[in-house]
Parts: structure tokens; C-alpha cells; sequence
């Protein structure tokens, strides 16, 4: 089947990643039209930032490939489910599906728990473990005004 071929992909690119020492095992694969048009390895600790993680890595390539800041018609495969990050930053590529082989209590097992992150937003600011507090000084909403008068903007 090919979506197991596509799994299998991002499977051996996780497990490249560790074997090879660059890093946590995750790999994620996007696919158009048959094609592989991105991949991602987890580079966090090889390039000492926190977003680098396989999904991140996929879409990034897999845009920059089409051109365009949205997946339409795109699945991604992925060796592990998404994390809390990586799911925002696949609902806002907005690709058809995800697909995914260990599951995120998988992940947790070997060290890899997400869950205090699921924890903190459900919490209200005030109870978070990093300080988030609203400053607003009246040049705040120009931004927000300029993006609304402006004719040349791009909705996403």
C-alpha cells in the first residue's frame, strides 16, 4: 500500500537520525500527487532550536517546493504523533490528512511527554508556569489597522 511506503520513509528518516547522531527520533514525510515534496528530521539539539522538529522541517520544505504557504492536496506522514506545536503548524499549512505510527504515550515512555504542555493551556495565564501578561500601549492595534486599510494583503 503506499501509504505504508510513505510511513516506512518517515520511519527509517527517524531512524537515520538517531543512528547517525543528529538527533531525536522523528522524521515526517509530505506527500503531493504521489510525490514526496518535503521531509523533516528532528534537528532540535543539532541546530540548538526548539522548533526544528520533523513536521516543522517537512512543511517548511514542502512549502518553499510548491511555493505557496498552505499544503492543499498535501498528507503528511509522520513516525510519531504530532506534538502541540506541530499541530498548529499543520492546521495552519492545512494539508488533506496526517498520518502517524507511534502514538504521543509512545513518545512519553522514552522521555518525550507533551503533556505539560496540554496541562499549561488549559490553564488561565495567571496559573501558567511562564509569565504571560497582556501590555498594551496605545500603538497597539496599528498594526491590526494597517493590515485592515491595506489592499495588497494576502489572507491566510
Amino acid at each position: 500500500m503506499e501509504r505504508e511506503k510513505w510511513m516506512e520513509m518517515a520511519i527509517q528518516l527517524a531512524l537515520d537520525n538517531v543512528t547517525k547522531g543528529h538527533g531525536g527520533p522523528f522524521g515526517a514525510v509530505v506527500v503531493k500527487d504521489g510525490k514526496v515534496i518535503g521531509v523533516g528530521r528532528n534537528e532540535v539539539t543539532a541546530n540548538n532550536d526548539p522548533t526544528a522538529h520533523a513536521e516543522i522541517q517537512a512543511i517548511r520544505e514542502a512549502c518553499s517546493h510548491l511555493g505557496d504557504f498552505q499544503l492543499a492536496g498535501c498528507e503528511i506522514y509522520t513516525s510519531c504523533e504530532p506534538c502541540p506545536m506541530c499541530i498548529g503548524a499543520i492546521y495552519w499549512s492545512r494539508p488533506k490528512a496526517v498520518y502517524y505510527a507511534c502514538s504521543k504515550e509512545d513518545a512519553a515512555r522514552i522521555g518525550f511527554d507533551d503533556h505539560f504542555i496540554y496541562q499549561q493551556l488549559a490553564l488561565p495565564f495567571a496559573e501558567r508556569s511562564v509569565e504571560m501578561k497582556k501590555i498594551y500601549p496605545e500603538t497597539s492595534s496599528l498594526p491590526f489597522q494597517a493590515w485592515e486599510s491595506t489592499q495588497n494583503k494576502i489572507i491566510y
